[in-house]
């Protein structure tokens, strides 16, 4: 296939780019900042010569927004609702005005426009969108109006020609360095890894190969379109996530945290505690029916690839945990027979 990724070059489409390429299919990125081959420039608002690459295309995965790892300020707020609006919108006119208009539009969403609770998972047809909640704070509803807006755009858009998809995707988990993963990683390694404000909400998760072997699935489904909702089966309580994550660490124990401390390690990381306290319980309702399989259906197992995958890729560092004093992990070799990365993408 060819495929055009915009706003490709963040972590999920690094992750994409890196598989696809490796599968033998033509990715081109749009970006506002192209540095190698294969990248176009665009603006993520207004037509340009980048459109001709959409023209022919057999899939475009719009990845395109302001990154929601910020201070969930008014301004950061905003541009996070802009940047995603006016990408699928523009997205959405370059595909209208193709002579060869792509087969799929892929268009990112998240799993945040499903209500906070506890009670049961969100699936496509029965979850429950969220908006203003009692117990919640006002700023989350938000969230959930940018990810309503994000898919608004999509299916208003005038492409009778293409199969719209909206990826309702919850955090992709893979090695790479900034990435979620990396990032809970570094709290379990230091210890800090335990429950947050009780550790009851619920974490969605999918894991990097799923990720792109759905994508796949996805694009080779004619009668999927709509929402489909981009996560593991089993989404898990926020302190059995962390404590499966600590074990596959060897890290014995993590210092849990109320939700003022949760507030300043975020301030601290110039992040928001939205994306720790909000019980995201969402399973793969659409997927499942459809006779996907995923081969990382249980965080303990996934985990524990990650983990090592993570060792192999930097084997010379040493972290420490437990807090001050603590021991340190050196990360491992490869195994013997270890298999490349992309050939772990096998088909769904």
């Amino acid at each position: 296939m060819k495929v055009v990724l915009p706003g490709g070059t963040g972590q999920v489409g690094a992750i994409l780019d890196r598989a696809l390429t490796a599968a033998g299919h033509e990715v081109v990125v749009l970006t506002r900042t192209p540095t190698r081959e294969r990248q176009l420039a665009w603006d993520g608002r207004t037509l340009g010569p980048w459109a001709e690459a959409v023209d022919g295309a057999d899939l475009v995965v719009n990845l395109a927004g302001r990154s929601v790892s910020c201070r969930y300020t008014e301004a950061n707020l905003q541009q996070m609702m802009d940047s995603r609006v006016e990408s699928a919108r523009v997205v959405g006119e370059a595909i209208a005005k193709a002579g060869r208009p792509p087969r799929v539009w892929m268009q990112m969403s998240t799993a945040t426009v499903y209500a906070h609770r506890f009670d049961a998972p969100n699936d496509e047809a029965t979850g429950l969108i969220g908006g203003t909640e009692p117990d919640v704070p006002g700023y989350w509803e938000y969230s959930v109006r940018i990810a309503r807006n994000w898919e608004r755009e999509q299916e208003l858009a005038a492409t009778p020609q293409t199969r719209k998809v909206a990826l309702r995707a919850a955090m992709v988990m893979s090695p790479d360095r900034g990435g979620v993963f990396d990032v809970l990683s570094w709290l379990a390694r230091l210890g800090l890894g335990g429950p947050v404000a009780g550790g009851r909400q619920y974490v969605s998760w999918i894991h990097d190969v799923d990720f792109v072997r759905a994508v796949l699935f996805l694009a080779e489904h004619d009668d999927i379109d709509g929402p489909v909702n981009l996560a593991a089966p089993q989404p898990l309580p926020q302190r059995e996530f962390m404590r499966a994550l600590r074990r596959r660490w060897s890290v014995p124990v993590g210092l849990p945290a109320t939700r003022w401390m949760a507030e300043l390690g975020a301030f601290a990381l110039r992040t928001d505690t939205e994306l720790l306290l909000k019980s995201r319980r969402v399973v793969p309702g659409r997927l499942r029916e459809a006779g996907f399989r995923f081969e990382h259906a249980q965080w303990t197992e996934a985990a524990e690839d990650l983990v090592h995958r993570r060792r192999i890729a930097a084997p010379s560092e040493t972290i420490q945990t437990g807090g001050p004093g603590g021991p340190t992990i050196p990360h491992g070799v490869a195994r013997t027979g270890e298999k490349p990365w992309d050939e772990q993408v096998r088909q769904p």
